[in-house]
């Protein structure tokens, strides 16, 4: 006979049943739901044609109701090789038919001291790298992400790059001696990631991306993945193209895949090619729940991302109607959004006679007529019309386009007055689709508008983002108090682009109220990385804070402060009182303020919650002055006084007067009740010109003969070898003058190839063999030299 069961044992073991399924089920939720976690662009920068370097540019740049308004321009005068294939006949071999494009500006000027750059390595670096790091650092400026290289943030970087042209200029019929150990890191396509992750001190994936002219949304796909993944916090996504070389330029031609007009005439009738264009963008990105949490702001959110390729389609380069609609469906199904709810789509729409119609076909088949469920046509658009195609960096354009525009209320005109008819090989009157002529409204029914954004690759591979407007904030956020105090600092890595900053930031203040207020002063101190120049006020509006930055003046470089005591000579009651208000003005601090430790040990740990190490100071020190203060640099500075109130603005100015003095501040916790951060002034880069000419064709690049040993004239005095050793490194790095010795190697470009360049160089003024110049890139540079020095003189037999 079989033993009976025991009800008891069998409930709990149902129960346990039970009680394990709901775990498994909440486990795959929550996993499906990272699958799918929306992710928020918190900042973007850009540099692209028209002069268009902000995203507030940018949207004046997409809203102009100026038919001419269009970003194209001749070859420039710097471009010797574009000009010299251009012919104007089509068909000519050998050249290129097309004198216009999307030029930018100026790609030559670039602030390499910031970067830690070498004049010497910044003239043989490719611009696109240069362009790069300038709008990576300023789309972490304006998403209040402080990137301190030392602290190795958790930043992915993911660029598209389809083209590298600059390096070529370096090597003529097969003459090699322009080149040095800078070529390929200046050059190759995996650097332009790489560069920027080493630059800012990051340690998440670097990637470069080449897929042709989707490079860049790739980018955006891969970097979605990475932040929903986990393999980092935050990320930069973008792309860059320059137009510097001819061979592509008479490859395109000779294909006929431009058009002679030098412009993409996107969706119209006499569309005949496209048109090429320069850009460089980058959008900071973080997981929508992080950057909320964070109060850090949210431009857009990008709701899901597909990529696919076209595979055996009737051609290598043809596009594929069937593939186009798989990624925009895929793209749907990963932003768990009906294809209906798709109001805006901005197109790839090269301006092609073939490419248009598949591609419009494709949208309508998925988010037009296909989806069943339409009220109004989806409005269609692509910036290419305007700028030109960005190739590996078009997508980025054009998702940049998109996160301005789900910021507004209408959609930009995408075909503009004089353009004549629509392509008639599609047919309008049939589909749900319309291009505007003029600026339309986008009403958000549901609160939310949805938008779409296509990149198709030259070689097959297709990519498709959809991106909603954020959510509307619920209720009403905190306001600080009247008279609450803020502390404002800035920093600049020279007494120039402080002024500047100072004069950009006292414009910024013109008319905020106070929590407009909060929120600039929270993204100055808690957003930004802090520099050795620097200046700091307090006041408690826009105006007081103005004032006191059009009359300080301090701003010159300081060694960090070494030694901070506390003193304390108040009763447990007087702090009491003034912890407890400065727990009510800045809420962040509560914890720290509060608690069942003694008065003066909370008070302690405030301090060190804001990263300020302050020892106490000896008990005989204390007087009849406040019933706390701190000391340092010899300046003794009040915390509190008989007046509570009065604390919140005696520790602003204490905490001003140390970052004055180059302490190493953590402030994030010093923000107002409901700041967050918010658009502030970015960095203002002092710009030299870096460029190297293209050679002239047929001109050999003379010989540089090497110095001959001379071990008889080379100094042999002490300080005439640092003299000489200062001298030729500075000649190395192309420097303008000798190096601060107190710098650290790093900070002025040196490398491990500038270590072996001085070595080399010194090796044969001096005739002999030194060892390799083993040393940490963060030595100061005449600690440095004075170790060169040392070698030499023992290689020479030298007595010190």
């Amino acid at each position: 006979m079989p033993e009976k069961v025991n009800p008891e044992d069998l409930r709990r073991v149902i129960e346990d049943q039970l009680k394990l399924s709901r775990r498994l089920k909440e486990r795959l939720a929550a996993a499906e739901a990272r699958a799918h976690a929306p992710v928020a662009v918190v900042g973007m920068a850009m540099r692209l044609p028209g002069g268009v370097d902000s995203p507030r540019a940018y949207r004046d740049f997409l809203y102009a109701d100026d038919p001419d308004f269009r970003a194209l321009s001749p070859l420039p005068e710097d471009r010797p090789s574009l000009r010299a294939v251009y012919h104007p006949e089509r068909g000519t071999a050998g050249h290129s038919y097309v004198d216009r494009a999307g030029f930018l500006d100026d790609i030559a000027s670039f602030d390499a001291s910031f970067f830690g750059i070498s004049q010497r390595e910044a003239e043989i670096m490719d611009p696109q790298q240069r362009l790069l790091l300038e709008v990576s650092w300023e789309a972490l400026e304006r998403a209040g992400i402080a990137a301190r290289r030392q602290d190795r943030l958790p930043v992915g970087v993911f660029i598209g790059v389809m083209a590298s042209e600059y390096g070529q200029r370096f090597v003529s019929d097969g003459d090699y001696s322009r080149i040095d150990p800078y070529h390929s890191t200046g050059s190759g396509h995996c650097f332009l990631a790489g560069r920027v992750s080493y630059a800012l001190g990051l340690s998440g994936p670097a990637l470069g991306v080449d897929t042709a002219c989707s490079s860049s949304l790739v980018a955006i796909h891969q970097a979605v993945r990475a932040l929903r993944g986990g393999e980092c916090r935050y990320a930069l996504a973008g792309g860059a193209n320059l137009i510097l070389g001819s061979d592509l330029m008479v490859a395109l031609c000779q294909g006929e895949a431009l058009s002679p007009g030098g412009r993409s005439r996107t969706f119209l009738a006499d569309a005949d090619g496209y048109g090429r264009g320069e850009g460089v963008g980058v959008v900071a990105l973080m997981r929508l729940d992080d950057a909320v949490a964070q109060g850090h702001p949210v431009h857009a959110v990008i709701r899901g991302t597909a990529v696919n390729h076209d595979g055996a389609s009737s051609g290598f380069t043809v596009p594929s109607g069937p593939a186009q609609q798989e990624v925009i469906r895929a793209a749907l199904t990963d932003a768990r959004t009906e294809p209906s709810a798709v109001g805006y789509v901005e197109a790839h729409g090269t301006g092609t006679a073939l490419g248009d119609p598949i591609e419009v076909g494709a949208l309508d088949a998925v988010v037009g007529t296909g989806s069943g469920q339409r009220a109004e046509p989806v409005a269609l658009g692509s910036v290419k019309a305007r700028i030109g195609h960005l190739e590996a960096a078009a997508g980025i354009a054009g998702l940049m386009k998109l996160v301005v525009v789900l910021g507004e209320e209408s959609v930009p005109a995408a075909v503009q007055r004089g353009d004549g008819r629509l392509n008639s090989l599609i047919p309008w009157d049939q589909i749900a689709i319309d291009v505007p002529r003029r600026a339309a409204s986008w009403p958000a029914p549901t609160g939310t508008r949805v938008a779409g954004i296509s990149a198709f690759g030259l070689s097959g591979t297709n990519a498709h983002v959809v991106l909603a407007s954020p959510a509307a904030e619920a209720g009403e956020r905190a306001v600080p108090e009247a008279g609450h105090p803020e502390l404002l600092t800035l920093s600049a890595k020279d007494p120039q682009a402080l002024a500047e900053l100072t004069e950009r930031v006292r414009t910024a203040l013109a008319g905020l109220d106070r929590a407009g207020v909060a929120a600039l002063a929270h993204t100055l101190r808690a957003g930004r990385v802090h520099f050795g120049h620097r200046l700091a006020v307090v006041g408690t509006d826009a105006r007081e804070l103005a004032a006191a930055l059009g009359t300080e003046r301090r701003g010159t470089s300081a060694p960090a402060v070494d030694r901070v005591t506390l003193g304390v000579s108040g009763s447990d009651e007087v702090l009491e009182r003034a912890l407890a208000v400065l727990a009510r003005r800045f809420p962040r601090l509560a914890a720290a303020a509060q608690g069942s430790a003694a008065p003066a040990g909370r008070l302690g740990g405030v301090l060190a919650a804001l990263g300020v190490r302050a020892s106490a100071a000896p008990a005989g020190e204390a007087g009849t002055g406040p019933a706390a203060y701190l000391k340092a640099a010899g300046e003794t500075l009040p915390l509190v006084t008989d007046d509570p109130e009065a604390t919140p603005r005696l520790l602003a100015a204490a905490l001003a007067a140390l970052y004055h003095g180059g302490a190493d501040l953590r402030l994030t916790q010093l923000a107002a009740p409901g700041a967050q951060f918010t658009e502030a002034p970015t960095y203002p880069f002092q710009r030299k010109r870096f460029w190297a000419d293209e050679p002239e064709p047929g001109r050999a690049t003379a010989e540089i003969p090497l110095p001959a040993a001379q071990a008889q004239q080379a100094p042999r005095d002490p300080a005439e070898i640092s003299g000489y050793l200062a001298t030729e490194l500075a000649a190395v790095l192309k420097a303008d003058g000798l190096l601060p010795p107190a710098t650290p190697f790093c900070e002025v470009g040196g490398d491990s190839f500038t270590a072996m360049l001085l070595t080399k160089s010194v090796e044969q003024r001096y005739g002999v063999e030194l060892p390799t110049l083993d040393c940490p890139v963060e030595m100061p540079v005449g600690d440095l030299l004075a170790y060169l020095g040392d070698q030499v003189s023992a290689a020479m037999g030298w007595e010190k």
